[in-house]
């Protein structure tokens, strides 16, 4: 089973793990992004291209799968206007075993960071704004997993 979804509402972490847990793998690994409020940020609008975005989100759901025969995968990234503290992206992936489960659901979300297209946008409590430029880190944590498939 491979669920991607891109949504402005809220999502319940509890819920899709127990889905995936009824596919009746022994190991389910998860990953929950929150917000930062760094800086006095007061919001966070995230904007995509649906197609592009979803597409790029369900490729890396379909290799994780293949590479660590994963039993399920969740991938879920929120949308739109979200505050400090909200949810904005869950990974949640279901195998036979731990080291599977656990290794494919880092390479989800170090490689949804950098791979899938969003635009970020911060407002600050001062009404400064500012595009989200990408980060060094966030690139070396990807290339890892990339290196280790060859």
């Amino acid at each position: 089973m491979i669920e991607v979804r891109l949504q402005a509402e809220m999502f319940e972490g509890g819920v899709e793990l127990a889905r995936l847990q009824a596919l009746g793998g022994g190991a389910l690994a998860s990953f929950t992004g929150v917000v930062r409020g760094d800086g006095d940020l007061r919001e966070l609008f995230l904007e995509h291209h649906a197609v592009m975005t979803l597409a790029m989100m369900r490729g890396l759901a379909d290799e994780a799968a293949a590479r660590w025969k994963l039993i399920g995968v969740t991938l879920i990234h929120r949308y739109g206007a979200l505050s400090p503290g909200d949810p904005i992206v869950f990974v949640a992936t279901a195998a036979k075993h731990r080291a599977a489960a656990l290794e494919a659901c880092a390479s989800l979300i170090d490689r949804l960071k950098t791979e899938a297209p969003f635009w970020k946008r911060e407002t600050f409590h001062d009404g400064h704004v500012q595009w989200v430029e990408p980060r060094s880190g966030d690139d070396a944590a990807a290339a890892r997993w990339l290196r280790d498939e060859s």
